[in-house]
């Protein structure tokens, strides 16, 4: 009896074993060494030395392009999840509605985040190229312009570029997302908020937003990791050019490593990236649950 007992209680355990056998291999242990990277002397060959404290640490932080850089990142987030949220929501809304080629438009949605997202780059930057792009020939053949715009003028109209590229690939997965909280929520709700007198305002505040709230947290999170992380549009589109000012902090630990071998300093950095991430995380879930307790 005691041994069945025993086996019921640490079953679930062994069933979950070699998930969280591949999760320390694949994702623990990794994070571990570089943890231990940043903490060492790397030479430019990648010869690992011995410890070094936090050097690499204040080497990162004394680089003249990392203010621009963190900078570039916070706005590359904000920018990038929020309007792609905003945008997802109102398209998601869009979607749950009955409407002839409601299939066809969700299939053409998914596009852009099924592709690539160094295909997506390169054919943005053919579109804004100066001398044949195809958005100069486009509005040059209907007649809005007389001669073609330089639509990379500057690094920050570069950057903005960028921003724009990351929110079209973006909005599609928080569209999703919501859209599948939004078909879960029983119709009866929306008939007894219409019985109380509730307008589309209403409705959403009171029905729509509690309920899609998980979808949206979901979303929330997981885009903010893949837009903090995100490297081929960025790589792809400007490569920091010029001099690290359209550089986010992944892609500029790429170049500092690879191009510039600094790689002590790098570790350093993608540490400090995962600690960011880290803290935004769980600031964010600790916020929506605080306010799920309140209500």
């Amino acid at each position: 009896m005691q041994t069945g007992l025993n086996r019921t209680k640490w079953e679930p355990y062994l069933w979950l074993l070699p998930s969280l056998l591949l999760i320390a291999i694949f994702v623990v242990f990794p994070i571990l060494i570089v943890f231990k990277l940043s903490f060492s002397e790397i030479s430019k060959a990648g010869v690992i030395g011995g410890f070094v404290g936090f050097q690499n640490y204040v080497e990162a932080v004394k680089l003249p392009a990392f203010k621009t850089v963190m900078l570039n990142t916070l706005w590359w987030v904000l920018s990038v999840v929020g309007i792609s949220t905003v945008l997802g929501f109102v398209i998601a809304m869009v979607l749950n509605q009955k409407f002839h080629g409601r299939k066809i438009a969700r299939s053409i949605l998914v596009f852009p985040w099924a592709t690539s997202l160094v295909v997506q780059a390169s054919v943005w930057n053919y579109i804004i190229k100066y001398e044949y792009g195809s958005l100069n020939n486009v509005l040059l053949n209907l007649g809005v312009i007389k001669q073609a715009i330089n639509w990379r003028s500057s690094y920050q109209i570069e950057f903005i570029w960028e921003c724009g590229v990351g929110i079209f690939v973006t909005v599609p997965f928080v569209a999703f997302c919501v859209l599948a909280g939004l078909q879960s929520i029983d119709g009866s709700l929306y008939e007894a908020a219409t019985m109380d007198g509730a307008g589309f305002w209403g409705k959403l505040r009171n029905v729509t937003l509690p309920l899609v709230r998980p979808a949206l947290t979901v979303s929330t999170v997981l885009n903010i990791i893949y837009v903090f992380n995100s490297f081929p549009i960025v790589y792809t589109m400007t490569k920091g050019a010029p001099a690290h000012k359209t550089d986010t902090m992944i892609a500029y630990l790429y170049m500092l490593s690879f191009y510039e071998r600094k790689k002590g300093p790098a570790t350093a950095l993608s540490v400090i990236g995962f600690l960011i991430l880290c803290a935004c995380a769980g600031l964010y879930m600790m916020t929506v649950m605080r306010k799920e307790e309140e209500q």
